[in-house]
């Protein structure tokens, strides 16, 4: 199976089981969960981002060895 056949099939099993008014609500609640999802991703790796490039420049003030890139 394809991507896009995969998709309609479960498009299709949706519209059969929950009805049309059923599925475009519960679609709804899956593309506002994905945002959150997706936008708590970004703010949490910007933080962590942000917190290792802290360290890094407070091992590099007190003239410590840096933080390996490889770990």
């Amino acid at each position: 199976m394809s991507f896009g056949t995969e998709i309609f099939f479960f498009v299709a099993l949706g519209l059969l089981v929950l009805g049309p008014k059923r599925l475009h609500t519960m679609l709804g609640h899956i593309a506002r969960a994905k945002a959150r999802f997706e936008e708590t991703n970004r703010a949490l790796k910007s933080q962590l981002t942000a917190e290792l490039d802290g360290k890094r420049l407070e091992g590099r003030s007190t003239n410590s060895p840096e933080l390996s890139e490889d770990n």
